[in-house]
């Protein structure tokens, strides 16, 4: 197989290339057209061709029949003109020339006007060609950003199937449960005792902590706003807890007065700020399955470990401090860690693929597709 013959198998192949490669084609193509007969004189025909019907639309009416005899010297001596004064070499000067004999009357009807501008229909097929180069050329603008783009998706898709690679080396036997069951004792058990730490603790109490926990950039719980923390630093009712606060803004007014020392302020400062209350739920606290490295997972966990103990339970700590030191044989951490990412992110279809050496193939087919085609854009115009 020829080298010619290769690089049109594989344009056939990817339709970005294809597509980038026909829009060139189409353009070289009117290109040529118009080369043959000379660009410049083309365009010079088609605007006195529009130039043409300007003046015979503009006269059809004042200059036919019994209409204003001014008008029509005026259209004579203007079309003649025009017509006379176009070079010698622009292509169908014939067919102007044709146009004007058809109105060179001593009185003219709109039948006059129709045949002139049927004449001028020998222009139609350049007006065409000029019509077909604009087309073309935007044509290709839009293939050659196309084809751009297809670049930036493939080089995302090759990421992708990159990291499928990846996991489907590791080790798939390996006991993943030796990370998952601490970080699931620790979830179980974060979640449980932030629930009762909020609905047990005084909201002051409760959003002091939650305040408190700026310190600690690894920890994102939100912070509360500062107008609802000043409320419950200073009013009475900032010693109920934040489920009761909820339950109280809920309240009619004239109920309300007899739980709220100030049941104004009380509906004004909690029933505003419910969104953020209602949210405010232990996820930040929690770690992520799979877990993330093991770096990350230590330092995340030290943090952790200043905030949770606060509130929660022991046996909730010890699962934290057991992550913790499986963080410290970092390698063995790695390797159950991507064992656990190959576990959860590869059905049984890719594993499939994986093994009959599908997804390697694919992989080689998209860089084949982004080298073709970054190799076909810097070998064609950019316009």
């Amino acid at each position: 197989m020829t080298g010619e013959q290769m690089s049109q198998d594989t344009t056939d192949e990817f339709e970005s290339i294809t597509a980038l490669h026909d829009a060139y084609e189409e353009l070289n193509q009117v290109s040529e057209e118009l080369d043959h007969i000379g660009e410049q004189e083309v365009e010079r025909a088609v605007e006195a061709y529009n130039q043409a019907h300007r003046i015979l639309d503009r006269y059809a009416d004042d200059a036919t029949g019994t209409g204003d005899f001014g008008s029509y010297v005026q259209f004579r001596g203007q079309y003649s003109t025009f017509v006379e004064g176009l070079p010698e070499w622009l292509p169908r000067r014939d067919v102007f020339e044709d146009s004007l004999d058809i109105v060179d009357k001593r009185r003219l009807n709109e039948g006059d006007f129709t045949r002139a501008r049927e004449r001028l229909d020998g222009v139609a097929d350049l007006v065409e060609l000029l019509e077909n180069r604009d087309e073309a050329k935007e044509e290709y603008h839009e293939a050659r950003l196309d084809a751009i783009d297809r670049i930036e998706e493939i080089e995302e898709e090759i990421v992708e199937v990159e990291r499928t690679l990846e996991l489907g080396e590791a080790d798939l036997d390996a006991p993943i449960e030796r990370l998952r069951e601490p970080i699931e004792q620790y979830n179980k058990g974060v979640r449980e005792a932030f629930r009762e730490y909020r609905s047990e603790t005084s909201a002051r109490e409760f959003l002091e902590f939650i305040e408190r926990t700026k310190q600690f950039p690894l920890v994102p719980l939100p912070r509360p706003p500062e107008e609802l923390l000043e409320y419950v630093r200073n009013s009475p009712d900032g010693i109920e807890s934040v489920p009761t606060l909820l339950e109280y803004a809920e309240y009619s007014h004239s109920k309300l007065v007899h739980y709220a020392d100030d049941a104004d302020a009380l509906k004004r400062k909690i029933a505003t700020q419910r969104t953020y209350l209602d949210r405010l739920e232990a996820e930040p606290l929690t770690l992520a399955w799979p877990p993330e490295a093991a770096r990350t997972v230590r330092w995340r966990v030290d943090e952790l470990r200043r905030v949770v103990g606060r509130f929660a339970s022991e046996s909730t700590i010890a699962a934290l401090r057991e992550v913790q030191r499986l963080t410290r044989e970092e390698a063995e951490f790695e390797r159950l860690r991507n064992a656990a990412i190959a576990v959860h992110e590869l059905d049984e279809r890719t594993r499939e693929q994986l093994a009959s050496g599908e997804i390697k193939r694919e992989l080689e087919q998209l860089r084949t597709e982004k080298e073709t085609l970054q190799e076909r854009l810097d070998a064609l115009p950019e316009s």
